[in-house]
């Protein structure tokens, strides 16, 4: 039997691809999916009556519409902020690259080389001498 905390997750993530969705058709009928599952994750969150639910994910998806529409002031950092929180690597690049976002992945740092004392090898046999 599911938990709330699977079911949540597994809403969140269907969110976000139903974000990604829209994203790249430009579809009424996926924008009223977004809004359909945000409003599913609003009830999760407080169910005493239907209008005393949360309002986060549905403000939210509609803010998050507008900027991929293009109807929103600011929407590059609105994107921007959304792709930042995706946790999952593969579901980010594939937003950015829809949304138009330059988003790559940071390299790792540089790996830092030690120095060697000078001494560490010594006693032992060079290569040379020790495969004859």
């Amino acid at each position: 039997m599911p938990t709330s905390t699977d079911e949540s997750h597994r809403l969140l993530r269907a969110w976000q691809l139903a974000l990604l969705r829209f994203a790249v058709t430009l579809d009424q009928a996926d924008r009223l999916n977004v809004a359909a599952i945000a409003a599913e994750l609003d009830r999760l969150g407080g169910r005493r009556s239907a209008d005393d639910t949360l309002h986060f994910f549905r403000r939210t998806s509609s803010r998050l519409c507008a900027a991929i529409g293009g109807q929103l002031q600011g929407a590059d950092a609105t994107l921007e902020c959304f792709c930042k929180q995706i946790e999952e690597p593969r579901l980010r690049l594939a937003f950015a690259a829809a949304i138009g976002l330059a988003q790559s992945d940071p390299a790792p740092p540089p790996a830092v080389r030690l120095k060697r004392p000078p001494d560490l090898f010594r006693g032992l046999p060079s290569r040379a001498s020790a495969s004859l």
